[in-house]
């Protein structure tokens, strides 16, 4: 009888445990997603900067959906959703951060450099329109050298930078 009790108060303790590690994981990302939100419809993010990437419309666009995919319940539609997310690509910039000096005359040359993204996004919820935003997002990421070569790997570092915003501003309400 006793190993009985024991056994019982240690599967108890230890579906208790696994049911707190579970929720504490599924909250890990930090979304309050209403249980009304269902379906989302993300438009695509067309390049309106001044200086073109022919990807990155594409890139940010997919970037954004997988985000929402992997993260959270809400099913990606075309057409009529509970939300929608739309916007543009308004920036896309590269700049000296650090200027360093050479010789013999010759023009100084940039050190360190900084690729810039600028998203607009336009969040629609119907059914609770304080939810609902319109905004920019900026991110950067440094580089020195060339920026031919490191381009696509950074601007998959922006991306994700700015998925990450947009997803945190959109579904966990932290603002």
């Amino acid at each position: 009888m006793r190993r009985r009790q024991f056994l019982s108060l240690v599967t108890a303790g230890t579906g208790s445990v696994f049911l707190a590690s579970c929720a504490y994981k599924l909250s890990l990302n930090g979304a309050s997603i209403p249980p009304d939100l269902k379906t989302i419809d993300i438009q695509f993010f067309e390049n309106n900067a001044p200086l073109v990437v022919s990807t990155l419309s594409q890139t940010f666009t997919e970037a954004l959906k997988n985000r929402i995919r992997t993260q959270t319940n809400i099913s990606i539609v075309r057409g009529e959703a509970n939300a929608t997310m739309s916007g543009a690509i308004t920036g896309y910039s590269i700049a000296p951060v650090s200027i360093q000096a050479t010789n013999n005359n010759a023009p100084p040359i940039a050190g360190a450099s900084r690729l810039t993204i600028t998203v607009s996004v336009k969040y629609v919820y119907e059914a609770d329109k304080k939810l609902s935003f319109e905004e920019s997002f900026t991110k950067y990421k440094e580089f020195t050298g060339e920026s031919t070569a490191q381009e696509q790997g950074l601007i998959q570092d922006i991306v994700k930078q700015l998925t990450d915003d947009i997803f945190n501003r959109a579904f966990a309400n932290w603002n």
